[in-house]
């Protein structure tokens, strides 16, 4: 099979995460970027990196990478690809994105409009036509110009891979599904080991969690765009990679799940999200306030993202609020506890500070995911 060059963009400081997902699905890597890994594989890699990859935002197709200074070497440029191998006569095809970062050509409406008379003159040249209907199946073009590099992509995906379908309801200041997953990732929980969140809101680390426990990849009940792309990928190709997702399912765990929110209506959301996950009797959801965490087990992992402050109303109760989780956590007997949060007196109230820190970005919010570290549990011996 045509080996293609896909890139994978995730949240900045999330790189390593994403890295050994698509190592472990068996994929080389050719780059590593801010926000975003390129990797190699064929047209079977397009789905299943759409479907496998939990920390993933989407999943672009290379086309080319040029350098421009000006908008005729764009357009040149742009021309100069090989649009006809990917798009069809009939393709509805359009630049949805342009970003520029340290470049001299910045306006994202000028490069839009460029590529795509650039693209439209490419494809009369080798369809000998003079006008496209453009009727269709949808490809679009995802273009980033970093300092003056310009890398041109068709967006498999569609709707950003975070968007599992499972979330229908959330709470006033969601995680989203893909940095939940990496932040679960890059702590040591295992599936035999008790995990927390004493402020669940919407349930989402309890049901990426479980998600990763059961191998229950996350695009496994949801479609993509370039499932409608008969032209690059044979029949049958994206129902057998949807049913190797099907095969490593395994519900027949015994795992300890739990997410708690003072906010009844909260957890019912929550328990609602968590059954459109198919996952729902795996987690122990309940009406509870932080003051009331306690487990008599050993070894246990909190994980949560409490409230950073950004309303006003929330600021005066912050204080308290991380002094609760500190003392909660310290009745906790060799528990290990990983926070994000963008409050700036957080170590503060919590009244010991963090083992390590992580800064990572939010969407555009600044945070930083504090981890409080417990000792290993004792080896099990093995016969």
């Amino acid at each position: 099979m045509k080996k293609l060059e896909l890139i994978a963009p995730c949240h900045f400081g999330l790189e390593a995460v994403l890295k050994k997902e698509i190592y472990d699905l068996g994929y080389e890597i050719i780059q590593v970027e801010d926000g975003r890994i390129t990797f190699e594989g064929d047209v079977e890699a397009i789905c299943r990196g759409n479907i496998f990859l939990r920390t993933a935002e989407r999943v672009l197709l290379k086309l080319g990478r040029f350098r421009a200074v000006t908008f005729e070497e764009l357009f040149q440029g742009i021309k100069a690809l090989s649009w006809e191998d990917y798009i069809p006569a009939d393709g509805k095809f359009w630049v949805t994105k342009a970003s520029s970062v340290k470049s001299r050509l910045f306006s994202s409406s000028d490069i839009q409009s460029i590529a795509k008379k650039a693209m439209v003159e490419r494809m009369k040249q080798e369809y000998d036509r003079d006008w496209f209907a453009e009727d269709g199946a949808s490809y679009p073009v995802r273009i980033f110009l970093y300092k003056d590099e310009v890398t041109v992509t068709l967006d498999t995906t569609g709707e950003s891979l975070h968007k599992r379908g499972y979330r229908q309801l959330s709470s006033r200041a969601p995680l989203t599904e893909t940095l939940a997953a990496a932040l679960i990732l890059l702590t040591p929980w295992k599936a035999d080991r008790i995990l927390v969140d004493p402020l669940c809101g919407s349930g989402t680390f309890p049901i990426e969690a479980a998600m990763i426990a059961a191998h229950i990849a996350p695009g496994r009940k949801r479609h993509f765009l370039s499932e409608t792309w008969d032209n690059l990928f044979r029949e049958g190709l994206w129902k057998e990679c949807f049913a190797e997702a099907e095969e490593l399912v395994n519900l027949d765990i015994a795992v300890d799940i739990q997410g708690y929110d003072m906010d009844g209506a909260i957890i019912k959301a929550a328990r609602e999200n968590a059954r459109r996950a198919g996952v729902d009797g795996l987690i122990h959801f309940q009406q509870r306030e932080v003051k009331d965490l306690h487990h008599p087990k050993k070894y246990g992992f909190i994980l949560t993202n409490p409230p950073y402050g950004e309303r006003l109303e929330e600021k005066e109760t912050l204080p308290a609020l991380y002094g609760e989780i500190g003392e909660a956590y310290r009745g906790l007997d060799s528990w290990s506890m990983y926070l994000i949060s963008g409050y700036e007196d957080a170590e503060r109230y919590i009244g010991r500070k963090a083992d390590k820190n992580r800064k990572i970005y939010n969407g555009m919010l600044k945070t930083y995911f504090y981890q409080f570290l417990g000792p290993k549990p004792p080896r099990r011996n093995k016969r």
